[in-house]
Formats: structure tokens, C-alpha cells, sequence
């Protein structure tokens, strides 16, 4: 069986206290006024979660995927919306700089994303694409020694909070020969002149993150903002998504244990017919059931991180990426339903989490690639012609 080691299981042990301290009291409010808790987010800086998997040359810890797994696990855990807000700061803002940018873009932009002072987004999907990701209709043209970009993205993490430094977005920068577009990445920063970031949505759930739709009207950026080689950006963002989808189990994992530990609480504590109500098989069994998902999904989930840490073939990474993420995410939705069916009438209000966890959890099933982009993967992996 896999384990985390003692190191991991320390590490743990930190970010809990961290939630349970300062965001668990608040939670409830800031969900329910849908407030961004700029100086959380950078309490969660100041205690290294954003430079976890970032060297130190500049400012990180040098660790390695699991732990920042952990790290976003034990967040969601406490919320799901926060949980969110450090696998986008990560997996979006910092590591696509990380693993493409230049030293100068580098040294630029990462000390304050690592440090957790500022935060940057990565806008890939858009009105008309989200799984096909090849239909971009944003464009990038090269007009001297600038981009100009004109565009719409939509659902996108990170992006216009007060500390957003800037976003990465997918665009198309010509045409191939075969006729398909060019696809390339660029970076373009909070305040210039045609980047807008619209009003944020009201979402079912997650209303504590920073989520905005963006739109691009003549925007100038110098030549330099192209992130990685010119054409490479669909190829990035295909990289950057296997990582994410391990993350997005680790936050899935988060709640199936929330979801448990409200569950056996409450059902040693709720008297009915002579009794706490954890004593009826009923609803022993459904808790029962909660646990194997839990336990299934924490397994599969740090078995992928560590492929990820060892280094293992991106084949049979992506495939296990894809497995974790499909398993642990439609897990944590029954867990949610069976939570929310345990706590009876209570469940449905919102003066209790579950009610909360209920909301949050469907759009895990959506983010970083669907159930269905997942059983396509799968199959796929397989060796199957699935379209």
C-alpha cells in the first residue's frame, strides 16, 4: 500500500493547523459575502505553500508534487474555494513560468508569485472553447516588436484580484501549414491598457475564489511576453493540465475527508429513536461506504504524484493523472450527496458546511478537463480508437 512518508505526514500536520486557525472560523462568512481573503491568501505565502514546488534561487522550497498535493488536500479540507486559489497560483500562475520561461521572465515574475505577495491566472478557456481547446478564437498578432491580442476568456482562477500581477493566455499566432491554428502562450499583466477583467461571476459554488471573465481589445504586449516557443502553447497547456488534474484530486480528497469527519460527528451526536443515529445501519453504512471512497481516492491521487516526483513516463503519468482525477472527483460528488442526505433536513441549510461542501463539489467533476475528457483519456490509454 502507498504511503506518504513522515516528512509529508509533518507537513500535513502544519497546513491543518493553518486551516483550522485562519480560515475555518471565517469560512462561512466569506462564503456567504462571497469576499476574496486577500490577506489569507497571503498568510498562505508567508508560510511557503505558493513556493512549495519552486527553487530557491527564487525564494521556494525546492519539494517536490506531493507535497504541494498535500498542502492543497488539508485546505480543502477546511474550504474548498482557498483549496482552489493555491492549485491555480501553483499549477497556473507559477509553473507554466517555471518550466518555460525564460531566466529574464523568471526572475521577473516569480519572486513575488512564490513569495504569495502577488498571484497570476492562465486563461485557456473561452465563450466558444473549453475541451477543444484547439478552437481559440483569441488572436495574437505581431505588429513590430509588440503582440496585440484581441479576444475573450471566460471561468478563469486567479485573475482579477487585487493582487493579480497577470495572466497567461492561450492564443492563435498564425496558421499552420496544414491548415490548423497555431496556438502560443502569453504573458500579459494586470493593468494594460484593452485587458480587462469583467465583474466576477455568481457562482453555484467556490465564492471565495477570485473567478472573472476576461476580455482583450487591442491589447499591447512587448514580443518577450511569448511564453515558451511560438506554436508550443497548445502542448504547454496539455502538460500543465495533466499536473492540475492530480491537484484537482488532491482538493476532490479534501472534501471526501470533510465530508467523513462532519458525517461521524454528527451521527454520534444526533439522537433519534433512542439513540445517536450513527448506530442505524442506515446511515452507518452509507459513512461506511464515504470511507472506501476516501481511502480509494487518497491512494490514487499521491500514487500519481509520485509518479509525477519519480519522473515516471508522461504515458503512464497522464493515464494515471486521468484515473485519480475521474475517481476522486465523482467520489467527492456522492460524498457531498450522501453528507448532505445524513445530516436530513439540517443538510439543506446553510448554516451547516455540508451544505457548502454540497455547492463546491460538482465543479470538480468540470474543471481541468470533464469526467467524459477523462474516460476519453482513459480509453485512449487503453489503446482504443475512442474519438
Amino acid at each position: 500500500m502507498f504511503e506518504l512518508s513522515r516528512e509529508h505526514e509533518d507537513f500535513r500536520k502544519v497546513v491543518r493547523d493553518f486551516a483550522e486557525r485562519e480560515i475555518r472560523p471565517h469560512v462561512a462568512a466569506w462564503d456567504k459575502a462571497h469576499h476574496f481573503p486577500v490577506d489569507v491568501v497571503q498568510k498562505m505565502g508567508d508560510l511557503g505553500l505558493m513556493g512549495l514546488i519552486a527553487p530557491e534561487e527564487y525564494g521556494g522550497a525546492g519539494g517536490d508534487f506531493t507535497t504541494l498535493c498535500v498542502a492543497i488536500e488539508e485546505l480543502g479540507r477546511v474550504d474548498q474555494a482557498l483549496g482552489i486559489t493555491l492549485e491555480g497560483a501553483v499549477g497556473l500562475g507559477i509553473n507554466p513560468i517555471l518550466t518555460y520561461g525564460t531566466e529574464e521572465q523568471k526572475q521577473r515574475w516569480l519572486p513575488d508569485l512564490v513569495a504569495g505577495q502577488r498571484l497570476a491566472g492562465f486563461g485557456l478557456t473561452e465563450p466558444g472553447a473549453g475541451s477543444d481547446a484547439g478552437a481559440t478564437q483569441t488572436k495574437a498578432e505581431l505588429d513590430g516588436d509588440e503582440w496585440v491580442v484581441n479576444g475573450a476568456k471566460q471561468f478563469i482562477t486567479n485573475s482579477g484580484s487585487e493582487i493579480t500581477s497577470l495572466v497567461t493566455v492561450t492564443a492563435r499566432t498564425g496558421t499552420r501549414e496544414d491548415g490548423s491554428a497555431e496556438i502560443s502562450t502569453i504573458m500579459i499583466p494586470s493593468g494594460t491598457p484593452g485587458f480587462v477583467a469583467e465583474a466576477g461571476y455568481d457562482k453555484l459554488g467556490w465564492h471565495i475564489s477570485d473567478t472573472h471573465p476576461l476580455s482583450f481589445t487591442d491589447c499591447r504586449v512587448p514580443a518577450e511576453n511569448l511564453l515558451g516557443e511560438r506554436g508550443r502553447g497548445f502542448a504547454q497547456f496539455l502538460a500543465t493540465l495533466d499536473d492540475g488534474r492530480v491537484a484537482i484530486a488532491a482538493l476532490a480528497v479534501g472534501l471526501i475527508q470533510a465530508c467523513v469527519d462532519e458525517c461521524v460527528r454528527y451521527a454520534n451526536e444526533r439522537q433519534a429513536m433512542g439513540g445517536p443515529i450513527g448506530r442505524k445501519q442506515g446511515v452507518a453504512f452509507q459513512i461506511a461506504d464515504m470511507e472506501v471512497m476516501l481511502q480509494a481516492s487518497r491512494a490514487l491521487t499521491y500514487q500519481a504524484a509520485a509518479m509525477k516526483d519519480a519522473g515516471a513516463p508522461m504515458k503512464s503519468f497522464k493515464h494515471a493523472a486521468s484515473i485519480a482525477k475521474l475517481y476522486a472527483t465523482e467520489s467527492a460528488v456522492t460524498a457531498t450527496r450522501i453528507a448532505t442526505q445524513v445530516f436530513g433536513g439540517y443538510g439543506f441549510m446553510e448554516e451547516y458546511p455540508v451544505a457548502r461542501y454540497y455547492r463546491d463539489a460538482k465543479i470538480l467533476e468540470i474543471g481541468e478537463g470533464t469526467s467524459e475528457v477523462q474516460r476519453m483519456l482513459i480509453a485512449r490509454g487503453l489503446g482504443l480508437p475512442v474519438e
